[in-house]
């Protein structure tokens, strides 16, 4: 598979949260707003990117007995680098997102990503493998914080655009992520039955 392939996979085929419904935890919890889909999607991406480097470097070095958790130590490295950044220049976001910055080292995507690709292949495949699960997972949480967000706030990127007695509140409650998540997904096999 060429690297062009690679990457359009997380994007479409293989969309972490539309097509593999991995990651659902903070997709339902923090896409509130668009900042905070983004912010978590950047995060994401960040760790994803920076653990298939390093998991991929050291294939040959890592015992296939004590992969796993090797793996792991890999990406909580990353997270907490990414906690403490995030902490000390967008405290906002950070305060925002807060119990699921560190819940990103038990994330199936990056866990995943590393074990079934980044742990067979060299270094370039899993950098472009990584950064399109990243961005077809950051797509996805802003698709559905942007459909919460306008609903349930009446605003985009805290910008209003509706009169105040339009939004749905639901829409930024818990339930609400499952009924953007559910509509988006609806819509999309939809789609994809008709384009088949």
């Amino acid at each position: 598979m060429n690297l062009k392939d690679q990457f359009t996979r997380g994007l479409v085929q293989e969309n972490p949260l539309f097509r593999l419904l991995l990651g659902m935890c903070p997709a339902l919890a923090v896409t509130t707003s668009v900042n905070n889909g983004l912010g978590m999607g950047v995060a994401v991406t960040g760790v994803l990117l920076a653990s298939n480097i390093v998991v991929s470097a050291m294939r040959k070095v890592i015992p296939s007995s004590v992969r796993i958790p090797a793996f792991i130590v890999i990406i909580a490295t990353f997270v907490t680098i990414t906690d403490m950044l995030m902490h000390a220049f967008t405290p906002a976001l950070y305060t925002a997102l807060g119990i699921f910055i560190p819940l990103i080292v038990v994330n199936c995507i990056i866990l995943g990503r590393a074990e079934s690709f980044a742990s067979r292949n060299t270094m370039l495949p899993a950098i472009v493998d990584a950064l399109g699960m990243g961005i077809g997972f950051t797509v996805a949480l802003v698709m559905v914080s942007a459909v919460r967000e306008v609903l349930g706030a009446g605003s985009f990127f805290g910008l209003p655009l509706l009169p105040e007695n339009i939004p749905a509140l639901i829409m930024i409650l818990p339930p609400g992520g499952f009924i953007a998540l559910g509509c988006i997904l609806g819509l999309m096999n939809k789609f994809q039955r008709k384009t088949a």
